[in-house]
């Protein structure tokens, strides 16, 4: 199959996935602003992400689906892919309700460990009461996880990467229902806060049966037997566990973020949620739908012992990556206030808290081809069954988040620190105002994020798994200067339509699809002409072949 035509399925709708989270953010933030409540509900919903990103889409997904698949195209065939299914599906949703009971009872301590212990009395229940509300959710998402690896193991990529949507519809209804409550009925904010909790936990009852119901299609006959830890089993959960230790490092930084968040001004959540919203636009679609897609490929090229087969496709799964993430990270810095302003601005959510917040996605997509680059080159390691390598990567990242956050209160926050024995007061950066804090943060995470780059690929050349051809090295380096070349045009582009931002809905369209439009045809332009596109291989790259 087409490495172009998988990453088109996933991307497509991973895009009509984050278009609609978009639009879903865009009315949240007229609706709630930005608050005390929308930073509870915020920090509620990541906490059920966390699990699942740690169990489910993390460690799970990368040690099922080569096990999987292996069975499934082996001398078993279909009838041994189930069993194997179904023994770890009967082991893993007991383990997961009894995560989720331990948790809901044990919330209140979850949340002053997070820092907002000190929250008033009745913040400090609503943060509680919307995490147990939530938690729940991770049992339904992480089953919809066993399904969609299922289907991705027979290149049925559209049901797992479609099912995000369903929530993102769920959360928009529940929305408009409460926008509509608090105008007609005198619905307060706090109670549309608890009308958005449930509507997560209806969206995942709903998300699952959508799963379920195209693992039948695809001849599948998930059952739930009586628990028993089989040989294959335990040999998953002998190699999920370092990649859940390894995906650890990466929630603990999401729960150390959030800790530090906490300790800023009212708000300061939601401001990296909205910011981060428009970062993971792009890594949603691009990094994402290549990791998803390029995993069961290269895990048959390295069974196969097919070399030129596995650099081919990392090095395609690259320049992709690189060609599309390298212009959207300038377009997003350059014109991230002007994004941020037309996209969110409005309702309950200020002029003043879009130029916050513009400011934290300006330092958090620096490293957007970072956190791409990291989805690219881990399957690498997972198709060769080594999930500790990505663990050491990302506990190394983590150590820096947290340097770079803790060196005397200084570099995240601002205020006092010693520089050769010498008290003086950093800046913040350089931002003034409220939002400082939250770009210090944002900056932590980018500097992690590009030592994790530098580590993995380091690994791969030092073990002699890939190594970047020099044809992909200067085909790069033209589409950071096609980049360049089109983050000058936009600077110019950016001040003619100022008045534009905060304007009325067309007007805003229009500047938007104007910025976009001037982005696209300056950036592809360039590239064509400096040969930054390899059009052979992209014509190589639509074509069907197999390993």
């Amino acid at each position: 199959m087409s490495l172009l035509k998988n990453v088109g399925t996933i991307g497509g709708l991973t895009m009509v996935s984050r278009v609609a989270g978009m639009a879903r953010e865009m009315i949240f933030s007229r609706v709630l602003g930005a608050n005390t409540v929308t930073d509870a509900w915020f920090q509620a919903f990541i906490i059920p992400n966390v699990f699942r990103r740690l169990f489910a889409e993390g460690a799970f997904s990368a040690a099922f689906v080569p096990m999987f698949s292996k069975r499934l195209h082996g001398d078993g065939g279909i009838e041994d892919a189930r069993s194997f299914s179904d023994d770890v599906l009967s082991v893993f949703l007991p383990v997961l309700i009894a995560l989720c009971a331990v948790m809901m009872l044990a919330m209140p301590f979850v949340i002053r460990l997070l820092g907002d212990g000190g929250a008033a009395p009745a913040d400090f229940a609503m943060e509680v009461d919307f995490a147990r509300i939530m938690f729940p959710y991770i049992v339904l998402v992480s089953l919809v996880t066993l399904f969609t690896g299922m289907l991705n193991s027979v290149s049925r990529f559209a049901p797992g990467a479609s099912f995000p949507i369903i929530l993102n519809l769920v959360l928009i209804a529940a929305l408009l229902l409460g926008d509509h409550a608090m105008a007609e009925w005198g619905w307060t904010v706090r109670q549309v806060g608890y009308s958005q909790a449930w509507a997560v936990t209806v969206g995942g009852a709903i998300q699952l049966v959508w799963l379920y119901v195209w693992t039948r299609v695809e001849g599948f006959r998930p059952r739930l037997l009586w628990p028993r830890i089989t040989p294959e089993v335990k040999r998953l959960s002998i190699i999920a566990l370092p990649a859940a230790i390894g995906g650890g490092a990466y929630q603990i930084n999401t729960l150390v973020q959030l800790y530090f968040l906490n300790q800023l001004e009212s708000g300061s959540i939601s401001y990296m949620n909205y910011a981060d919203r428009l970062n993971q636009l792009p890594l949603g679609i691009i990094g994402i739908a290549l990791s998803t897609a390029i995993l069961p490929t290269l895990s048959r090229f390295v069974s196969a012992k097919n070399r030129e087969g596995a650099d081919r496709i990392q090095s395609d799964a690259i320049e992709l990556s690189m060609l599309l993430t390298i212009p959207a990270a300038v377009a997003l810095a350059i014109c991230a206030v002007p994004f941020v302003t037309m996209i969110f601005q409005g309702g309950r959510f200020s002029l003043d808290q879009a130029v916050v917040t513009g400011e934290v996605l300006g330092v958090l997509v620096t490293g957007l081809p970072a956190y791409v680059l990291v989805k690219v080159l881990v399957p690498n390691f997972y198709a060769r069954s080594d999930t500790r390598t990505p663990v050491y990567a990302a506990f190394i990242s983590l150590a820096v988040f947290l340097a770079v956050c803790l060196a005397n209160n200084g570099l995240a926050f601002g205020g006092p620190v010693s520089i050769f024995g010498q008290s003086t007061t950093l800046p913040a950066f350089g931002f003034e105002g409220a939002g400082y804090g939250v770009v210090g943060i944002a900056l932590a995470s980018v500097v992690g994020a590009w030592i994790n780059v530098a580590y993995l690929y380091a690994v791969l050349v030092r073990r002699g798994y890939y190594t970047i051809p020099l044809g992909l090295v200067g085909r790069v380096g033209r589409q950071v200067v096609a980049a360049a070349a089109m983050g000058a045009a936009l600077w110019f582009a950016r001040d003619l339509l100022t008045g534009w931002y905060d304007a009325g809905l067309f007007a805003r369209v229009g500047a938007l699809l104007a910025l976009i439009g001037c982005s696209a045809v300056v950036y592809f332009a360039i590239a064509y002409v400096l040969g930054a596109i390899d059009r052979q291989r992209i014509v190589t790259l639509t074509r069907r072949r197999e390993p």
